[in-house]
């Protein structure tokens, strides 16, 4: 089992950045792929990126494509997810998450995640 705390994240104006944290403890961190979920105000949970066990592989949705970027440190057992270039339209809790399985490819479905972070409000000011 592996416990997910998250950090970061904040008010920012349009245009500015954030940086969020993803530190895992419990065993297996390493061997699994991990994603990032959002949440905006009345709207469903959504994909955001993904990250392969090794940080080899990432994929982004194209809303936050040249914008985001998620990487992990394995030595620190932790995930990230840099947020460049910030709109109003990104205001959302945001989710760190573990896939299920080890795999290859990269899933953006939630159900595909059980692990999961409790959750870090950004806010976007236009």
């Amino acid at each position: 089992q592996v416990q997910l705390v998250q950090s970061g994240g904040g008010l920012v104006q349009a245009g500015g950045s954030l940086r969020l944290s993803c530190t895992a403890s419990g065993r297996g961190f390493n061997n699994y792929p991990m994603g990032w979920f959002r949440q905006g105000p009345g709207k469903e949970r959504e994909f955001v990126a993904a990250i392969s066990w090794d940080g080899g592989s990432t994929y982004y949705a194209d809303s936050v494509k040249g914008r985001f970027t998620i990487s992990r440190d394995n030595a620190k057992y932790t995930v990230y997810l840099q947020m460049n270039s910030l709109k109003p339209e990104d205001t959302a809790v945001y989710y760190c998450a573990a896939d299920k399985i080890w795999r290859r490819t990269l899933v953006t479905a939630d159900s595909e995640y059980d692990n999961w972070g409790q959750g870090t409000q950004v806010t976007v000011s236009s």
